[in-house]
């Protein structure tokens, strides 16, 4: 383990503007002395905005002023930080005509292909900036693709990483940089297939790309930088009165973002874990702060931790004949969860029905609904709030249950599940 190696990870919070671009450098400027790898997601609401011209372009309706809209937005931001930005408004440009291209073309390819194509290029955006303010700046910096870094399979918008490859990719190109002194800008959230045609590692998972890094270089820490103090026990847009955790495990933490917890992308523990790499949570808002600090060896004393999934569907499933849902039904349908990469919350299961509650943030529920429908019975309720709540107490599962309709529940021994019909975020504001 290379104790002054350091992934940085910033989000699009952090970058939202030219402000918080300078933010970001006064920040790394306090760590001058050691091997940094940064890891940087799209600007603000870019990955948004993108989606909307991914949307857009497979409707068949002109994607381009929209496209527009986002360009100014970033050459905006490059012309606040640069007295001549014109090179860099170049650069962007040539970024920009990758996907002008897609749009003048009729879509042939298949909407998650598109998807990745289109969207991906925030991140490359967002760098090129970065890394060249850090320049301007006298902060010696490179500036890396990470899809020359990450390999994935071929599904895209929720590639699986090959890891040996990845690995291997990723130590042969970065460790020469950091070797020599400079620091390393890259993107979040994407990579490439084996022919080098771009994916992403799923929606905001550029905590995930920061923890790949990570593993594959034997880095001593990594940072994941917020816009919070660090890891709260509940969504400070949502109920008043959290606390921050100072410490906790990889187990816990895994078990928080598994049930929903959003300050840390889920899939970003177990790399860290399996090499004993710490986390550390942390508030670019207030850089001097403690944060939250996750590793192996914490004595696990927690208060309730209560999170919040939005944009959830419950899935009832049945049989169209006579028969139990057996064994072999089961298999069939998680055959096809799998296949679309689905992510389930909560399951139950009786002898003549199946339910689960998941994501409903794309297509993949109409799409999985359809594959099903010929063989079973399905319906579909959406617009749904799944709550989780560890380390639970009967009063705090009272507290939160009050005035709401419960639609399914799950209880285990320190996490309590309910699935429960949306409510407004000003009546989510509550104590717990």
């Amino acid at each position: 383990m290379n104790k002054n190696l350091k992934v940085f990870k910033f989000g699009g919070a952090s970058v939202k503007d030219a402000a918080s671009i300078k933010n970001v450098l006064d920040i790394t400027n306090t760590f001058k002395e050691e091997q940094l790898v940064i890891v940087v997601s799209a600007m603000a609401k870019t990955t948004n905005n993108l989606e909307k011209v991914v949307d857009l372009y497979t409707s068949g309706t002109d994607a381009f002023e929209e496209l527009e809209k986002i360009k100014q937005f970033h050459y905006r931001i490059a012309a606040e930080l640069f007295e001549n930005p014109l090179e860099l408004q170049t650069s962007l440009n040539d970024t920009f005509v990758e996907i002008e291209w897609l749009l003048e073309e009729p879509m042939e390819d298949t909407y998650d292909y598109v998807y990745d194509q289109i969207v991906s290029v925030g991140e490359l955006l967002s760098t090129q900036i970065v890394a060249a303010y850090f320049k301007a700046n006298n902060l010696d910096t490179e500036w890396v693709d990470a899809r020359d870094l990450i390999l994935t399979d071929n599904i895209y918008r929720e590639g699986w990483v090959q890891w040996d490859e990845t690995t291997n990719r990723t130590k042969k190109r970065l460790q020469p940089i950091l070797d020599s002194g400079r620091k390393v800008i890259t993107q979040g959230f994407i990579g490439s297939t084996s022919e080098n045609f771009t994916t992403t590692l799923g929606r905001e998972g550029s905590d995930y790309s920061a923890a790949i890094f990570a593993y594959c270089l034997d880095a001593g820490e990594l940072v994941i930088w917020k816009d919070v103090p660090g890891v709260l026990t509940g969504d400070p847009r949502y109920f008043d009165q959290v606390t921050k955790l100072e410490h906790i495990s990889y187990r816990e933490a895994i078990e928080m973002t598994y049930y929903g917890a959003k300050v840390i992308h889920q899939k970003t523990i177990k790399p860290l874990q399996n090499k004993n790499i710490q986390l550390h949570v942390r508030s670019f808002i207030n850089p001097e702060g403690s944060g939250t600090l996750i590793t192996s060896d914490v004595e696990e004393n927690y208060p309730p931790i209560v999170s919040v999934e939005r944009d959830q569907a419950l899935i009832r499933i049945s049989t169209k004949d006579f028969s139990f849902v057996a064994a072999h039904h089961m298999s069939f349908l998680f055959t096809q969860i799998a296949a679309l990469r689905i992510q389930v919350n909560l399951m139950q299961n009786s002898a003549i029905s199946f339910v689960v509650c998941v994501n409903d943030s794309n297509d993949k529920v109409d799409r999985f609904t359809a594959l099903i429908s010929e063989e079973f019975n399905v319906s579909v309720e959406r617009e749904l709030d799944l709550y989780s709540v560890r380390h639970y107490n009967e009063s705090i599962i009272s507290s939160l249950k009050s005035d709401k309709l419960i639609l399914a529940e799950e209880r285990m021994p320190k996490t309590m599940q309910f699935v429960t019909k949306s409510l407004k975020p000003m009546q989510l504001k509550a104590g717990f």
